[in-house]
This record gives C-alpha cells, structure tokens and sequence, in this order.
C-alpha cells in the first residue's frame, strides 16, 4: 500500500520551474529515504509468519518468561530427560495370564448336569431311561449349584472337569457307579465385551479355554482400517490398560490371553500438533504413527516453503505445568519453552531427527528476510528506473 501511494505521489508531481529537474525525480529520491527503512523491516511485506529475530525478540531478558533453547544432539540428551507435560498412558499393558488357562466357573454362569448309572436299583434312573439330566441349573452368587440328594455344592472358581470330578464324588454314595457329565454355559462374568472400534463390536462367550486378545479381535471382524493409529484399551477388574494396536501386532508377547469380565476398546488416536508459519500447510495435524519427530512433523504437512522459510529459524513451542517447572534437575526452567532448530547443519538435522513432538505442541516455521530484502531491491529498482 505505502509502495501504491508512493508511485501515484510520483507520477502526478509536476517539474520544477526554471530548474530542469522534476519535482517528480525529487519526490521519488525522498520516499525511497523514507520508505526504505519500513521495507527492510518487513512492515509492507505480506507474510505468513514472523522472522525469528521477531518472534524470538525479548526472550534473552532476565525478566521475560519464556525459556529458549537450541536443540542440538548435545542438548538434546538432557530435554529427553525431562517430564512429559500431559503424560497419557498408551503403553501400561499387562504381561501376566500368558499362558492357556480353562475357563473358571463364575456366579452367573448356568450348568447342565447329565448322571449316568446302570444300577437297577437306582434312586436317580430307571430300567427303562438308564440317565438322568438336569438343565440349566444356576450358579448362585455364593457359587453354588444345587444338586438333588446332595445339596448345595460349591463349583464357582473350578474348571469344568473340576466340578464334574466334584459332583461325581458326592454323588458316589447314592449311585456309586454314576457316571457324571457337566457343561457350562457362560454367564455375563464369563464373557467378554468389545466395545468399540472393531468391525462387529459385541459380547464374545468365553470359550473352555481363554483365548488371546488378538482371537477375539478377529472373531469381531478386526480392528476397522478407517481408524488413525488405533489404541487398543482394556479393561480388567478396576485396572485399565492401553497399547498401541501396531505394538499389539508386533510382538508376540502381548498377545496375552484374556479372562472373563475383560473389555476390549479400539480408539482413534486423538493427539494433535499444530503447525504454523512458511510450512506447506498451517493446520491442526493428527498423529498418523505413535511417534512424530520435527523432521516427521514437517514432512507430514509439506516441508517448508523453499521460497519462505528460514531454515535456522524452525521453532517448536511447548507449555509445561507450573508443577513441572523447576530451577534445578532435568526439567524446564519456565513453563513456556521455545526449542528452535537449525537445519543447515548436520548436528540440527540429526537432533531434529530425534525430537519428539509432542501432543499440543506448535510447530512453527518463521519466514526468511532474504525473501523480503529481494522485493524491496527490486522496488528501488523500479523507482531507479522511473527516475531517469
């Protein structure tokens, strides 16, 4: 705009009389003084973002209250050490039951009874029917069962063919050479719920022996491909646990087998970063993988602007708790910290390799000067020209 009122002043500026020498020539040599200084600074230049000297301006003072540090592989060993600011726990897994175990009867849960005995003088069959069967008996909230001549008998917390040893053993002084056959169906606390992110979420029946988490997610059609870095949660007797589903996948040892009560939730990962600034996009961006680094970062959302960005000038701003904040030990001095980066040199490339960027963090690529000081040399070029 300056530049625009600048050329209409020029050119309707009449000559000087008795001298040869345009007013316009002179009205142009002076606005170049005035305007020059404005111009490098950059006020009449359109850009996306601020130089680093900008945004970086006040931050060396004892009094200011961001802490800036230059992210280099010797500094960087000391911000790893650092607390997370909002730790979130997506890797807190469980390695215990492992190993294949039976399914344990549970209060809820109904069984059948079948009693065999050949006796003629049998107190439970007949000549003509040489067995016996009781459908759909109740395991009580005590975990009993009842069973007729016997009583009430304990069989919660056994396997099947523990209670069926059980039962043929009380049985033995009425049909001393019964036969017993037992089948369980599960009950609520013998089942396993999945709950969301799976392609036929739904109550899967324990079967005789526990199976592993990644059974189940396949028995309910698989973790849904539309989901972004998927979590896998579950949940177990008041504990929660959490992995990432690629982790889950990968090593064998977390395929752990599950018990009855578990619930499995699939979630979209709902980390973001935003990135600003002479970048390929400036945007609130989703975590794709469990870790992004700043080369990640910018990779993902177009690299930097080859004729815009300062690559001595790549900021990650980050806010930590107050409670975090410390004046000693590995920690952040102050609770808003600057990391900037320069990636014209191997070390900055190679820190910026290993940098996490974290959820909320900001991504920001500050604009270049030179950009800016080519404009402007080309405006006094024109105005060069337009005064000859």
């Amino acid at each position: 705009m300056a530049m625009d009122m600048a050329q209409q002043m020029i050119t309707s500026a009449p000559v000087a009389p008795n001298t040869g020498v345009s007013v316009a020539r002179l009205a142009r040599v002076a606005l170049v003084s005035v305007l020059l200084p404005a111009l490098v600074a950059g006020c009449a230049m359109p850009r996306g973002a601020g130089l680093r000297s900008e945004v970086l301006r006040g931050t060396d003072t004892a009094e200011s209250d961001v802490q800036v540090i230059a992210i280099t592989r010797e500094s960087l060993a000391e911000i790893q050490a650092w607390p997370i600011p909002r730790p979130e726990r997506r890797h807190h897994w469980t390695t215990t039951g492992a190993a294949a175990t039976s399914r344990i009867i549970r209060a809820g849960d109904t069984v059948s009874l079948a009693v065999w005995d050949s006796q003629p003088d049998s107190l439970l069959t007949t000549g003509e029917q040489r067995s016996v069967t009781m459908q759909s008996i109740p395991v009580s909230s005590s975990g009993r069962v009842f069973i007729p001549y016997v009583g009430e008998v304990r069989i919660a917390g056994q396997t099947t063919e523990q209670a069926r040893r059980e039962i043929q053993r009380l049985l033995e002084p009425i049909v001393p050479d019964g036969q017993v056959q037992l089948d369980v169906a599960p009950g609520s606390r013998n089942t396993i719920d999945v709950v969301t992110g799976v392609a036929r979420p739904g109550r899967v029946e324990l079967p005789e022996v526990s199976p592993t988490i990644l059974s189940v997610l396949a028995e309910t059609g698989g973790i849904s491909s539309t989901l972004r870095n998927p979590l896998v949660r579950l949940n177990r007797a008041g504990e929660a646990y959490a992995i990432p589903a690629s982790d889950l996948f990968s090593d064998p040892a977390n395929d752990i087998q599950l018990r009855g009560g578990d619930r499995i939730l699939v979630e979209e990962d709902d980390r973001t970063y935003i990135a600003l600034g002479a970048a390929g996009a400036e945007q609130v961006v989703y975590f794709e993988r469990e870790v992004i680094t700043a080369l990640d970062a910018l990779s993902t959302i177009g690299g930097l602007s080859d004729t815009r960005a300062d690559l001595q000038g790549v900021m990650v701003l980050r806010e930590y708790p107050e409670s975090l904040v410390s004046a000693v030990g590995a920690a952040p001095r102050k609770a808003q910290v600057v990391f900037t980066f320069d990636l014209t040199s191997a070390d900055g490339l190679f820190a910026a390799r290993r940098f996490n960027i974290l959820p909320d963090d900001v991504v920001l690529a500050t604009e270049s000067p030179v950009p800016m000081i080519n404009q402007v040399v080309s405006m006094i070029r024109n105005i060069g020209i337009a005064t000859r």
